[in-house]
């Protein structure tokens, strides 16, 4: 009765508080359509001047012509930039030629028994049936160019993240540094991270390398600091009891303890190693991304399809195999791993020993020409069915007509660029307070001065666009899904699905189902960004406690009533969480978009990495790309902090 009672005092407070929330919310609405309305009267800036621009592109671009004419001569490349060219360059090679050397059948097998020992027989059957897979539709050798790029990526991330997380774990100013770089570089989107380094070392898998690992970095810097932190201090204290030093203590117990964490974040840094395979292949890295560029260039969806299959395939068992590793018992599992690796590596020497190295031509089978196939009917038949204007068509052509025109066109033009900046001051210092105010207000003048405007606003429109459907479908799932453990079952597949999968390899079906343009640019954001929502919106209202289900009962509320006004109100913060997480996503696959003329920002990075005489305007988006994305990531993250129900704080 008392947990009732105690769920009722908060239930009430939590109203009183969100009704406030929401005057204050409303205020704030009020204060910007005023805003608005005053520039629209009294002002006549409709577009950002033009010559406010500080033309940043041609310093850039003479910088680029400079280092590419001095590549042999200067100290800054035979010093230091050339050496670490050809160490990169050394290792992948070193590393493919050893993956080469090894029997095809071993990988299988390894990946058998490995899934096995980690996850259970059927997990065993389906990786070992999965990895062969990869070779049956001939793809076999690109793979090993993606899995030594990755490889040694993650090496490379493990050996800096491991040491700059003790680091900050052992030092307040040290974490102070490392954790804003870590959110910053988190903010922005994968493929922004390759037009600085391809300035400086033109393309290639090098490049594409110190990207991926400067993309993959954070998550295992944070979960090595958030490791050592939550180390049980009796066990320390006992460690110190038998005279070890503060050194010894570090290794032989803080270590060992942050084990599972420093393997979650090795498995997360791994994750995002995979996902800018793809992305990589823009400045030459090869491997299955270049497969999956190539046919997406020449709209081969069936070969998409092979490629962006091998790359979820080849994610899921290293996923599998860090999460067993991380959560294994080291003294229960040592005597396992110690003969699965025995057994492995003698079938795999025997084996390269003996030269059963590429895999068998007369198992090769692709399934390509049945998805194209399916693909030119869908195209011939659902573009416009029987001329009625329904189909792909039809709702392309509404959607940017109706929406996403007129949207751009009033961030653009109609809402004059000095209160579009006043919008995001007035949302700033309501969500935060002045310092996000300022920051976002500097960060919108600073798109402005690079001459990225109108183009900004284009992205931003898709992405609003993109965002808003993705939040109409996803949270309407996640709410059933929180109510219904089969549903949540049944989709978690799908969900995995959608969250490895390439990005490129979605837009290759949409672009032949929808043409190309803004449209399927969104459409295959939103399915990229979906699980998002829906897991978000899952987790948050799961987490209700159940005193408060039994609270609003006994008020009599029905079930509408219960998620209408109890649940979400608490669920709110996760929600944000979800809004946050689907604007980052959005934004980066409406960038990528620009490849099949989403236009916007996009595009023009796509442009400064593909022509040698655009680099700098690449680089001017890439970096209105970022202060977009810091923009609207502290932004949804300051209404996340404020819309937190009081009896949450």
């Amino acid at each position: 009765m008392t947990n009732v009672t105690e769920a009722r005092r908060k239930a009430n407070g939590l109203r009183t508080g969100s009704d406030s929330r929401m005057a204050r919310f409303v205020l704030a609405v009020g204060a910007i359509v005023v805003l608005v309305l005053l520039f629209r009267l009294f002002t006549n800036f409709d577009v950002f001047p033009e010559s406010w621009d500080v033309g940043l592109a041609d310093p850039i671009d003479r910088a680029r012509r400079w280092l590419i004419n001095n590549q042999t001569s200067h100290w800054l490349y035979t010093v230091f930039l050339n050496p670490i060219t050809d160490a990169i360059d050394w290792g992948i090679r070193r590393l493919e030629s050893v993956l080469r050397w090894f029997p095809w059948y071993s990988y299988p097998l390894f990946t058998g028994v490995g899934l096995w020992w980690a996850r259970g027989r059927v997990a065993g059957a389906l990786g070992l049936a999965s990895v062969t897979l990869i070779g049956v539709i001939d793809l076999w050798e690109e793979s090993f160019a993606t899995l030594a790029l990755m490889g040694v990526s993650v090496l490379i991330s493990m050996v800096i993240g491991i040491p700059l997380g003790i680091a900050a774990w052992r030092s307040d100013a040290v974490a102070r540094v490392v954790r804003p770089t870590l959110d910053a570089m988190q903010t922005m989107p994968g493929f922004v991270y390759l037009i600085p380094f391809v300035l400086l070392f033109g393309v290639g898998r090098v490049p594409a390398l110190i990207s991926t690992v400067i993309f993959a970095l954070a998550p295992v810097v944070r979960l090595t600091e958030v490791g050592l932190r939550t180390v049980p201090q009796v066990t320390v204290e006992a460690s110190e009891m038998f005279g070890a030093t503060e050194r010894q203590t570090l290794r032989l117990v803080r270590l060992p303890q942050a084990r599972p964490a420093i393997f979650a974040g090795m498995n997360q840094t791994t994750m995002l190693a995979m996902s800018m395979v793809v992305i990589a292949a823009f400045i030459g890295a090869g491997g299955l991304g270049q497969v999956v560029l190539r046919a997406m260039q020449s709209i081969e969806v069936g070969k998409a399809s092979e490629a962006g299959i091998a790359i979820v395939i080849m994610a899921i068992v290293l996923d599998r195999f860090s999460t067993g590793i991380a959560t294994a018992d080291p003294g229960r599992d040592a005597q396992a791993i110690k003969w699965l690796t025995l057994v492995v590596a003698a079938v795999g020497i025997v084996g390269g020993l003996l030269g059963h190295n590429a895999f068998p031509e007369s198992l090769n089978w692709q399934f390509a020409p049945y998805v194209d196939d399916a693909t030119d009917w869908a195209r011939d038949n659902l573009y416009d069915i029987g001329g009625s204007g329904i189909g792909t068509g039809p709702f392309s052509d509404f959607v940017t007509l109706e929406f996403v025109t007129p949207l751009r066109e009033l961030l653009a033009s109609d809402i004059p660029w000095p209160a579009m900046i006043g919008i995001g001051v007035v949302l700033g210092l309501w969500a935060r307070g002045i310092r996000l105010a300022i920051g976002i207000g500097a960060a919108l003048f600073a798109i402005g001065f690079l001459g990225m405007w109108a183009l900004s606003m284009d992205t931003l429109a898709q992405t609003i666009v993109g965002v808003a459907i993705t939040l109409i479908i996803g949270l309407p799932v996640g709410i059933m899904s929180s109510h219904n453990d089969l549903l949540r079952t049944a989709l978690k597949p799908v969900l995995d699905f959608f969250q490895t999968i390439p990005s490129f390899v979605l837009l290759v079906p949409v672009i032949t189902l929808f043409h190309v343009g803004r449209i399927p640019g969104i459409i295959a954001s939103v399915i990229y960004a979906l699980p998002a929502a829906v897991h978000y919106t899952d987790l948050g209202l799961r987490r209700v406690p159940d005193e408060i289900h039994e609270a609003a009962e006994s008020f009599g509320a029905t079930r509408s009533q219960r998620l209408r006004r109890v649940e979400m109100p608490l669920a709110a913060p996760e929600l944000m969480v979800a809004v946050n997480q689907v604007i980052m996503l959005i934004l980066a696959m409406v960038v990528i978009a620009g490849l099949v003329g989403g236009g916007g920002l996009g595009l023009e990075a796509v442009r400064g990495l593909r022509r040698s005489d655009a680099v700098g305007r690449g680089f001017e988006a890439g970096i209105a790309i970022v202060l977009l994305a810091s923009i609207l990531d502290r932004l949804t993250r300051a209404i996340a902090d404020r819309l937190r129900p009081p009896a949450a704080v």
